[in-house]
């Protein structure tokens, strides 16, 4: 099997964790990054398993979901006070099931796979993403879509 990663850099958003008991419960934020590895068994005419240059849209969700934006976990008792905020403009509201790391990766993970499944009808597939809040402190997610499996890749 082939492999490769991209990294994406620079995006600067908040959020918090409000079930947790120390001060990850306060809003804070990072400039996350992406580290997306993929894989494919056989490569593309051009002899990539990924051509960087067409995750140019992936890139676009990244920022769309993460450049300066306030993410909201989908059980945060405040949810309604983000909404209205979002409403008055005082923020770029995200609702996500889990808006840690661990939670980001697995997101960023689906939306690689849709685009690849796109594009390349299961020739090639993200297996894993790091989401990385600083230099210190990453979580990843890790998984073959199911057509990788299947077609036993």
């Amino acid at each position: 099997m082939y492999t490769c990663s991209k990294s994406f850099e620079g995006f600067p958003c908040c959020h918090r964790q409000p079930s947790h008991p120390g001060h990850c419960r306060f809003v804070h934020g990072y400039s996350r990054s992406f580290t997306c590895w993929f894989a494919a068994t056989e490569l593309d005419p051009t002899g990539f398993v990924v051509d960087f240059s067409g995750l140019k849209q992936l890139r676009i969700l990244l920022n769309a979901q993460f450049d300066h934006t306030f993410l909201a976990n989908t059980s945060d008792p405040l949810l309604g006070d983000w909404q209205r905020l979002h409403a008055l403009g005082a923020l770029d509201l995200r609702v996500m099931a889990n808006v840690g790391m661990e939670g980001s990766a697995h997101w960023v993970w689906e939306r690689a796979n849709e685009l690849l499944w796109e594009r390349d009808g299961g020739r090639s597939w993200c297996w894993k993403v790091e989401a990385r809040e600083n230099s210190s402190n990453a979580a990843c997610w890790e998984a073959r879509p199911t057509w990788a499996i299947e077609s036993g890749s």
